[in-house]
């Protein structure tokens, strides 16, 4: 095993680790009725703004990608992540994280007892940007438009934002993720206020595995919160 190999591993092992996570449980019923109308619009809505992107004009992106990239998991679900953008496997499968970046997430997810196909996740760039470079500041402004739309139409209690492109995309490049991540902030989408968790990009701590100590705070947080605000997942 290659030390990147162990390090990998290691950071699997960390945010898997049952004896550092307490779990508050509700014993109240959960509502998992939505009325026709609302769903229905949701579906809509979506389905609109998956169309908008697949015929976006003028994007190099979308030029040099083979997939649309534009969601999964759960619609409905009250916690919503954003990533950067696709890289070769999500390019290839047209879903986000599923690469080496996707396992661990779903590894960190599980460490706090969710399982991801009971969230929402989404990128800010849904087209693999050539060579699996960063998006532009230019790209990341016009997407920005397509994910708020996206943000309000899931309309979520908890909004996590991984990496720093999706921090920028919503507060701009101004603030770096490393003072910014781990703090509950708020961002007005559309006269409506989300609360919002920045944090590191799972592809990030496979490159930077000692910054996971600060991502299994900010993921100690998110449980917390989503505990005090009693979402059912």
């Amino acid at each position: 095993m290659t030390l990147e190999e162990k390090n990998q591993n290691d950071i699997l092992n960390e945010f898997n680790d049952p004896n550092e996570i307490e779990f508050i449980f509700s014993d109240k019923p959960i509502n998992r009725f939505k009325t026709k109308p609302e769903v229905e619009d949701k579906i809509s809505l979506l389905a609109k703004l998956k169309n908008d992107l697949q015929n976006i004009k003028n994007c190099e992106l979308k030029e040099s990608a083979k997939k649309l990239v534009f969601s999964d998991g759960n619609s409905n679900s009250k916690i919503m992540i954003v990533g950067e953008g696709p890289g070769q496997k999500e390019d290839e499968v047209g879903k986000p994280f599923v690469g080496d970046a996707g396992l661990l997430l779903n590894k960190m997810l599980k460490a706090i007892n969710i399982n991801r196909q009971d969230i929402y996740i989404t990128n800010v760039v849904n087209y693999r940007p050539p060579n699996n470079r960063k998006p532009e500041p230019a790209e990341i402004t016009r997407y920005s438009e397509y994910l708020r739309k996206h943000i309000s139409i899931i309309n979520p209690k908890i909004l996590i934002l991984m990496g720093s492109t999706a921090m920028e995309s919503l507060f701009g490049s101004k603030i770096k993720i490393s003072k910014e991540r781990g703090n509950w902030k708020d961002v007005i989408i559309n006269n409506k206020s989300y609360l919002t968790m920045i944090t590191f990009h799972p592809a990030y701590l496979l490159r930077q595995p000692e910054q996971k100590k600060y991502s299994w705070a900010d993921l100690k947080e998110i449980r917390k919160k989503i505990d005090e605000l009693e979402i059912n997942l």
